[in-house]
């Protein structure tokens, strides 16, 4: 009798259990030729809040592919990927939903005009708090093309899912509901989950879930269930190639690829990082873990991804084992830790790339970051090659902090760049927790991480829990690493001012250089060896300390680079010699990473062409390293084997980074040229300048770019005795020349503004061009440029045309356009075009206007990458009536401003196609500039 009431009470109280527990029952009917999912879903979701609910919102990740104007397609647009725009229609993804239910009656819903893949519900009955709404929903997910985010269906028709069916979102006293941006942050709650998948049988399923029965008939029936789940990706695949390998901990199901091991070799890897992760984390709540190779490319070990097989400097045991262990890492804390990922991202990537510090630390300590390459003669004389692994993520994310783009790892997640976002943030989080271990001492964070997460698993947290905790282990003040490093993106520079010795003693004056109070770390060293080290709170300005002068020699900030800090050259102070800071003179071949201990001079081999010096090899000498550097010289000499002259530049420049300002670099310099600007004849040019360069700081996401330059272009070119180049006007000129610019580059819509003063001796003029690009719904493109110029006064027309507007090939007497052969008049190189002043293409009989000029030129799509292009304007020269100039033609937009051809077809000449010599009227337009083509993807990232 009293077992039955037991088992009675049990009973109830895992029912009760059941209920308030959130639950997601799926049925989905796979549709192969459709490449569709027939979905019929239920969820009881729990309000665990003390608010009445009357609605509630829903995600639908899936339909964030229906249109280009929805927030993923906007993403893609801002990073300049171009595959959805121009995608088919059918490629695209969306999700059909036919009807919600409550309670057997059907209830009104929306989706949400700014978010399109999130769904208000108006629920039939309000809910109560600690009640749980039921509904029931059907729908047809469309699956997308996976080239997008490489979830969907393949071109061999497989289905790789994730974030495909309807969630609930997230209520706390406020909704968390945000849509799909492709940055692998959907915020769920645990939820008991049955997903019941039906499919042709040529199919297997591979998911995180559990099976609970698999049906074979004329199609099959796989169910799985899994409790408190927060992921589920799953894949539909005709050749099944996951492996499982049973660890000690957990299962491990993989695609990912296993760097040629043997199955024992993976087998030991997987349990090694098993453990670790389980020693450190502690154990899994599922009894796998499902890693697919999307995982890892969307979260790769950067570097070793960018390197081919053959040339790879790392032991295949050691690439896996990184591999394996930062995907285990990013899918155990998504599937474990209940953090806001759009919100508050920087502690899960935080832990995720400690972890992997420690890993390396603990396994592989004398890694270095270039492999086995660091031992190859040569290769072992570079700086770099002298840096362990793990010093990568403090270069890394000192890379951003240098060029003044770096934003704070508190910052969301959608308003970062995506350097940021990828790369700079997540290890900027894992080298603050190492800083904050390092300044706590006892591994107290260390020990906090692992006891956080173990605490936290499946229960909602936040960084602010985690503040709550590593406080209450520690009396040390720890309001900067919150406050400062954090929550800001201010930089971390020290230095030590002055020392004054006495025989028992050393007085230290140390400066922080930044408006923090982050603390430093003071080492003593003898004969090159530590000797002590002190932790200093944080301070503004100066500090001044007294140590013991015994066994020092040297003094040195940051010593074991544990600190990211700004620059690490002003740390040392010597004790002894004449020279207290004097720092040897270290020349090396190639630009390295910075050695704070030398002053480097790098050089290298460096080739030029132009028509007239032709290929000019030579030797620059610099000191440009491969972080940005404040100040930068440059000398370049060159031998031109076709003028049998040494030819050249040099530059003098100041970088200034303003912080918490959009004037986020200004530059001070002075730069030099010798060059050859027809047959024999050499021009110099010298010119000091200031150039302030603006982007918004406060949204470092807004393609928006402003600058303002000013600049003395002083110019001395040889007169050409025979007259055939036009030197005779005026060879020795200066030029102040005044400009102002305005930039909105993005992948639909460009506009631009330019204006340029320009004041000599004998001329002064003024123009302004306005441009505009628009790529519509339709894929077509159109293209409006209007250019004006006006002389203020010229003194120089009646001698020749040199400083004149012109229609279509600029004299370019500034020198600063890339002209292959800027002097022809005749040949291919004359028929380069440069999109300048008037913006013609045709060469009419009339090209200049020395007193004014305005010009509209104008493009649009006819077919793909085929445009019609047209230009009218009209050209004022003294003593000449206005004269109306016009062209027209077809241009083969290959790629654009890079590389293009212009066809005339009608213009002022008539009917140019029909006219002798046609293929001299064509025009195009090329870049040879490494660093201008490397623009087209790095505008992605920054």
């Amino acid at each position: 009798m009293k077992l039955n009431y037991y088992i009675f009470i049990c009973f109830i109280l895992f029912s009760i259990s059941a209920l308030s527990q959130n639950t997601i029952d799926i049925e989905a009917v796979f549709d192969t030729k459709k490449n569709s999912i027939n979905v019929t879903q239920s969820i009881q979701y729990k309000n665990n809040s003390n608010t009445v609910l009357d609605t509630i919102y829903l995600n639908d990740w899936s339909h964030s592919y229906s249109s280009k104007t929805t927030p993923l397609a906007e993403r893609f647009a801002d990073e300049f990927k171009t595959t959805f725009h121009f995608a088919n229609n059918e490629d695209r993804g969306f999700t059909a939903l036919t009807s919600i239910k409550q309670s057997n009656q059907t209830t009104f819903f929306e989706r949400l005009a700014k978010h399109p893949d999130v769904i208000k519900v108006a629920l039939n009955t309000p809910l109560q708090p600690n009640q749980s709404y039921n509904i029931t929903l059907t729908y047809i997910v469309q699956i997308p093309h996976n080239k997008f985010t490489r979830y969907g269906v393949t071109d061999f028709g497989d289905y790789n899912l994730r974030f495909w069916y309807i969630t609930p979102a997230v209520f706390d006293g406020s909704w968390h509901y945000y849509s799909n941006k492709d940055l692998e942050d959907l915020f769920v709650e645990p939820a008991n989950i049955t997903l019941k998948l039906t499919y042709p049988n040529n199919f297997t399923p591979v998911s995180e879930l559990n099976i609970l029965n698999n049906k074979v008939g004329t199609v099959t029936t796989t169910t799985f269930k899994g409790e408190n789940r927060i992921n589920s990706k799953l894949s539909l695949v005709q050749n099944n190639d996951y492996k499982t390998v049973e660890t000690d901990f957990f299962n491990i199901e993989s695609n990912i690829d296993t760097e040629s091991l043997e199955p024992t070799e993976v087998a030991l890897a997987s349990d090694r990082v098993a453990q670790f992760i389980t020693k450190n984390l502690g154990d899994y709540p599922h009894e796998k873990v499902l890693l697919t190779w999307i995982d890892y490319k969307k979260d790769p070990i950067y570097g070793l991804n960018l390197l081919p097989d053959f040339v790879r400097p790392f032991e295949d045991t050691f690439q896996y084992e990184l591999k394996l262990l930062k995907t285990t890492l990013k899918v155990y804390l998504e599937n474990t830790l209940l953090i806001n990922p759009r919100k508050e991202q920087w502690l899960l990537d935080g832990i995720q790339v400690y972890y992997l510090m420690k890993y390396v630390e603990n396994f592989y300590p004398n890694q270095k970051i270039l492999g086995k390459l660091a031992n190859v003669w040569g290769v072992r004389s570079f700086h770099a090659a002298d840096l362990n692994f793990n010093d990568q993520y403090s270069f890394l994310y000192m890379h951003m902090a240098r060029t003044n783009i770096d934003q704070p790892i508190g910052m969301a997640k959608d308003s970062l760049l995506k350097f940021n976002k990828n790369i700079s943030n997540k290890y900027k989080a894992a080298i603050g927790l190492n800083y904050l271990d390092d300044y706590i001492g006892d591994s107290i964070v260390s020990k906090t991480l692992s006891d956080f997460v173990k605490q936290s698993k499946l229960k909602r947290t936040t960084p602010a829990d985690f503040e709550t905790i590593i406080r209450s282990k520690t009396p040390k003040n720890i309001d900067w690493f919150f406050e400062d490093y954090v929550s800001t993106s201010k930089k971390i520079d020290f230095k030590i001012k002055k020392i004054k010795k006495s025989e028992d003693s050393i007085k230290i004056t140390l400066k922080n250089l930044r408006d923090n109070k982050m603390p430093v770390s003071l080492f003593t060293l003898e004969n090159d060896s530590i000797t002590s080290k002190f932790w200093i709170d944080g301070f503004n300005g100066n500090k001044t300390i007294t140590i013991a002068n015994k066994d020092v020699d040297q003094l040195a900030l940051n010593y074991d680079n544990v600190i990211p800090e700004f620059n690490q050259r002003n740390n040392f102070k010597k004790l002894n010699g004449f020279f207290l800071t004097n720092k040897p003179l270290q020349f090396r071949l190639f630009k390295d990473i910075e050695d704070p201990n030398y002053n480097q001079v790098f050089f290298m081999p460096e080739f030029d062409y132009n028509f007239y010096d032709g290929l000019s090899p030579g030797l620059k000498l610099y000191n440009k390293t491969l972080l940005s550097k404040r100040f930068l010289y440059k000398l370049s000499p060159k031998y031109g084997f076709k003028s049998n002259q040494v030819v050249g530049s040099a530059s003098l420049i100041y970088n200034a980074r303003p912080e918490g300002t959009d004037n986020f670099r200004t530059r001070y310099g002075l730069s030099g040229n010798y060059y050859n600007y027809a047959p024999n004849l050499s021009y110099t040019s010298f010119t000091p300048f200031i150039d302030y360069n603006f982007r918004n700081h406060k949204d470092l996401r807004d393609n928006k770019r402003e600058f303002l330059s000013f600049r003395y272009v002083n110019i001395n070119r040889e007169v050409d005795p025979t007259g055939e180049f036009e030197t005779d006007g005026e060879p020795k000129y200066s030029v102040f020349n005044a400009k102002y610019g305005l930039v909105d580059n993005n992948l639909k819509d460009y506009a631009s503004l330019f204006t340029d003063l320009q004041v000599a001796k004998n001329f002064g003029k003024i123009s302004a061009t306005l441009e505009f690009r628009n790529l519509n719904e339709r894929n077509k493109q159109f293209n409006l440029r209007v250019f004006s110029g006006l002389f203020l006064y010229n003194d120089t027309y009646q001698d020749s045309d040199f400083f004149s507007f012109a229609l279509d090939r600029p004299t370019d007497y500034l020198f600063d356009y890339n002209y292959l052969g800027r002097s022809e008049q005749t040949g291919v190189l004359s028929q380069q075009i440069i999109i300048a002043e008037g913006g013609f293409k045709s060469k009419l009989s009339q090209p200049f206007a020395n007193q004014w000029m305005t010009t509209v030129n104008t493009s649009a799509t006819l077919w793909r990458y085929i445009m019609l292009y047209g230009d009218a304007g009209v050209i004022k020269n003294q003593n000449f009536s206005p004269e109306f100039v016009y062209d027209s033609g077809i241009r083969l937009n290959l790629v654009e401003d890079y590389f293009e051809l212009y066809f005339p077809v009608y213009s002022n000449l008539g009917w140019e196609i029909g006219q002798p010599n046609y293929d001299e009227k064509i025009r195009f337009i090329v870049t040879l500039s490494p660093k201008t083509l490397l623009g087209l993807f790095t505008r992605r990232w920054y």
